[in-house]
């Protein structure tokens, strides 16, 4: 890719990476603001918690599959085109977010914020790498993640004092403020450049994975609700993920123009990085997600106090950047150890959680888990480009996004269905062993008759107790994700010249 700004002409392109930091903010303010309403939206529209998850996955695998085609239309249309109307439909489907009445349209709404959002973060991305010489792309992209950063503290605090003092819809209508922001940036700093050549649309290759992406998506979604493979709904939907995959894979082996051209993994940074950033995505967004319910229907905390909590992990990420900031001379593969490592210890830790759990552990656990964040996403978002060729940046930064979202969603869809699965297991099991008879049991201040009320109230707090183990398990899996991600650092290879900083 041809630089945008000449090396005579160096000082605008930090308003550029000013302006694609910002609209990576938006993206990341996107995905962890629905998390603040899920519990609100969920009571409002009578959805279990596996339907109001597609709040947070249907946003996800929207943009996971609409990621990789990004590239394409950039070899069209100018990046600032594509940036300009993105943001535009990023506003709009915002607005119909909050005007949503029931959980088909917020989920349609969410969807079409993920097709508009998907374009952000690769071409912001794209912008920084063929602005700045190589020399500066570490900090260039440090700067970049910042984004990732500002997102996550923003759009909790704010989202949730307005969806608090207001309604969920305004959680979602704060986003259309700074969606103008961007969208100024965007006008003013982004500058014209040639489109080079109409790269050819693989319509086989891109139907396929998007069609693979969806059916795995939704067979995670719906799998405990359905008794996974004792439905035929299950089956079929693995199926089609199966048939889906084999023919990407087959067809941009064969054919002269891919979807996605394949030799980029033959580049060993870049395919250990993709590794790497899947396990990332799995640890990424979990907490967001099954925090909110935790908090809010077993805890009773407000909005506010939930948006605070989630903010601290953005204080956290932010300490792991600069942390990053001071330790450019040590291997970055030490970083990303201890990247990893700190985030499967926060999941140790939040395993030992009871119902009983106080707002400084939980708070303590959030921020740690950010602090691991930031150790994680820039040395492995450097590393991962470090050593591929400029011609590949394109179709590049377009799967390293879709990767990172694939490993978002399908964890979520994951951790969601421990929460249930567990927790209607426990459920049954405390159940069979715990009535109103059981005279060596003390239910003092839950039930002093035998009458409906308190019948309700013993068999609510049986449910609060068993979904805490649920949420004990999903926990330990998320630790388990860690520590297994451990192993494959030793497979980055270093340079001498590379660094993180």
């Amino acid at each position: 890719m041809s630089p945008l700004i000449s090396e005579t002409n160096t000082s605008f392109k930090w308003f550029i990476l000013a302006t694609a930091t910002f609209v990576t903010m938006l993206y990341a303010m996107n995905v962890t603001i629905a998390s603040i309403a899920l519990s609100d939206m969920r009571g409002a529209m009578g959805a279990t918690q596996d339907q109001i998850s597609w709040v947070v996955t249907g946003n996800i695998v929207a943009t996971a599959i609409f990621t990789p085609f990004a590239g394409w239309l950039s070899s069209r249309v100018q990046i600032r085109t594509i940036l300009f109307f993105s943001v535009i439909g990023f506003i709009i489907s915002s607005i119909f977010c909050g005007m949503s009445d029931s959980l088909e349209e917020i989920v349609i709404a969410r969807v079409a914020q993920g097709i508009f959002g998907a374009p952000l973060p690769p071409l912001s991305q794209t912008l920084v790498l063929a602005v700045f010489p190589k020399r500066q792309i570490s900090v260039a992209m440090a700067v970049w993640g910042m984004g990732t950063i500002l997102g996550p503290v923003i759009a909790p605090t704010i989202g949730g004092y307005l969806g608090e003092l207001l309604n969920w819809r305004w959680v979602f209508y704060t986003l259309v403020p700074f969606g103008f922001c961007a969208l100024l940036a965007v006008m003013v700093t982004v500058p014209k450049r040639p489109v080079e050549g109409g790269m050819h649309l693989d319509w086989v290759g891109f139907l396929a994975l998007a069609c693979s992406v969806a059916a795995l998506q939704i067979m995670f979604d719906r799998g405990e609700r359905n008794s996974w493979f004792d439905s035929t709904e299950t089956i079929i939907e693995c199926g089609i993920a199966i048939i889906g995959f084999y023919i990407f894979i087959t067809h941009s082996l064969t054919t002269k123009k891919p979807f996605i051209n394949l030799s980029i993994f033959k580049d060993r940074n870049y395919t250990v990085g993709l590794i790497l950033i899947f396990f990332f995505g799995m640890l990424n967004f979990v907490p967001m997600v099954i925090f909110p319910p935790l908090l809010q229907e077993l805890r009773g905390y407000p909005q506010s106090i939930i948006g605070i909590i989630l903010g601290m992990r953005g204080i956290g990420t932010f300490v792991g950047f600069a942390i990053i900031a001071f330790t450019s001379r040590i291997d970055p593969r030490i970083i990303i150890f201890f990247g990893f490592g700190i985030q499967a210890v926060s999941g140790l830790y939040m395993s030992t959680f009871d119902i009983n759990m106080t707002f400084s552990h939980i708070a303590w656990a959030s921020l740690v888990q950010g602090l691991g964040v930031g150790l994680t996403w820039p040395p492995v978002s450097v590393i991962c480009f470090a050593t591929l060729s400029n011609k590949f940046h394109g179709e590049a930064t377009a799967m390293f996004h879709l990767i990172r979202n694939i490993g978002s969603s399908f964890f979520i869809s994951v951790s969601v269905a421990v929460v249930l699965h567990m927790g209607q297991i426990n459920f049954e099991e405390i159940g069979s062993t715990v009535s109103l008879w059981n005279q060596g049991i003390n239910f003092s201040g839950v039930i002093n008759s035998l009458d409906d009320l308190n019948i309700t109230k013993l068999t609510n707090e049986l449910n609060r107790q068993s979904l805490m183990v649920g949420y004990i398990d999903a926990f330990k899996l998320y630790a388990w994700v860690g520590f297994l991600s451990i192993p494959l650092i030793f497979l980055i290879k270093i340079t001498k010249t590379q660094n993180i900083s």
